[in-house]
């Protein structure tokens, strides 16, 4: 039986660990550091995939806000009406409104007002 060596795993690795780590600084792109460098790169890009979705949904809620206060409502009370109104509308689209579709977003804000009355 023919014997195997390790050569081209060992080259396909370090390739696509080089790959990985172009445009790093310094000894981050040597082998032993760049090993770390690539760790902790992918657990920083772990966490900020996570991280992005939490502030999305800051910046909607931001911007319903601000856009709600204009018109005379609070960000918690016009969610609070548009629910009560039975208005099934998400967080990025209300904030899509808002910013693109001023005219759709006061229909809505009176929608909200309705339902916090009625």
């Amino acid at each position: 039986m023919a014997r195997i060596k390790g050569a081209m795993n060992r080259r396909t690795r370090k390739k696509t660990l080089f790959r990985r780590v172009r445009g790093f600084f310094l000894g981050r792109r040597n082998l032993r550091q760049a090993i770390a460098a690539r760790m902790h790169a992918d657990y920083n890009a772990y966490v900020g995939r996570k991280q992005r979705k939490r502030q999305f949904r800051r910046l909607w809620t931001q911007r319903i806000n601000a856009a709600a206060r204009a018109h005379g409502l609070s960000y918690s009370k016009m969610i609070h009406g548009l629910k009560v109104a039975g208005v099934d509308v998400n967080r990025k689209v209300l904030a899509d409104l808002a910013v693109n579709e001023p005219t759709a977003f006061a229909a809505l804000v009176e929608t909200a007002k309705g339902g916090l009355a009625g």
